[in-house]
């Protein structure tokens, strides 16, 4: 089992940033990838940003020069700092961790950003 924990959402003006945080627990010496998904009022959830374990990190076309997926080890946590922001970027911020044998999900932190 994975427990995640997303924290760092809020309000932010339009141009601002924020820097949003998972914090895993539990397995996670399983955990093959993290990925950011975000999911907007009346829209399907979409995937924002990976990072495996191994590295590779990837970016949905939306996040690109914007948004920087890391992760710090020792704190067993996954972040995605996010500059430059855009009213479309509001939604609620999942976190994902993925494992040979399943999936787990946080609980989702709300990002507002207004114009």
């Amino acid at each position: 089992q994975v427990q995640l924990v997303e924290y760092g959402g809020g309000l932010v003006q339009a141009g601002g940033s924020l820097r949003l945080s998972c914090a895993a627990s539990g397995s996670i010496f399983s955990i093959n990838a993290i990925k950011w998904y975000r999911q907007a009022p009346g829209k399907q959830r979409e995937l924002v940003a990976t990072i495996s374990s191994g590295g590779t990190i990837g970016y949905a076309d939306s996040a690109k020069g914007r948004f920087t997926i890391s992760r710090d080890n020792a704190k067993n946590t996954v972040y995605l700092q996010m500059n430059s922001l855009k009213p479309e970027d509001t939604a609620v911020y999942y976190c994902n961790a993925r494992t040979v044998a399943a999936e787990y999900w946080g609980q989702g932190t709300q990002v507002t950003v207004s114009s």
